[in-house]
């Protein structure tokens, strides 16, 4: 479901997922929103690598389970080449440990599937406007809340302020307010 000759568009989307059906869904999902255009999607993490080499979307949307590359790495990979490519993981995982792996790939989002019809286009936006953006479904040991999986990250952060760790477990807590 590729719009890639759409002259209205102007933030261009890469959905990765290996789910053709949820793939759809997603880009329909994106349809709604102003000016967003999906320009390609891809199945696997090979695929999803060559394709955001290739194309340098606004964009990318990836699963952390993917066939030959996981998420992870793919998101590793693109990042090598283009340290301010933006990033949302759309996936199934909720695990405070993978939200905090992805985040330290460069992440600027994480997303439960389960939440993507109600905070998928508000993460977008968000993250196109500089923000990053958790998932309210995450758990933290607590609440669930994405601002207390933020202030995990924060209160970690601020107990390890003299390593260079801190930065390595949650390097995007410089920017976040909860």
């Amino acid at each position: 479901m590729s719009q890639a000759d759409s002259p209205t568009s102007s933030v261009r989307i890469l959905v990765v997922d290996d789910l053709e059906p949820w793939r759809r869904q997603v880009c329909r999902m994106l349809q709604t929103g102003p000016e967003l255009c999906v320009v390609a999607e891809a199945g696997d993490g090979l695929e999803a690598v060559q394709k955001a080499k290739e194309l340098k979307p606004d964009l990318i949307l990836l699963d952390i389970g993917l066939p030959d590359l996981n998420g992870i790495e793919v998101a590793n990979r693109i990042r090598q080449s283009d340290p301010g490519a933006k990033i949302i993981f759309l996936t199934q995982h909720n695990d405070e440990d993978i939200v905090g792996t992805v985040l330290s790939a460069g992440a600027r989002g994480y997303i439960l599937k389960i939440d993507a019809g109600r905070e998928l286009l508000k993460a977008v936006t968000g993250i196109l406007g500089g923000d990053n953006f958790v998932s309210s479904g995450i758990k933290d040991g607590n609440s669930g809340k994405k601002e207390d999986a933020w202030m995990s990250c924060v209160t970690l952060r601020g107990c390890w302020s003299r390593s260079n760790r801190s930065k390595e477990v949650c390097p995007y807590t410089q920017n976040i307010a909860p």
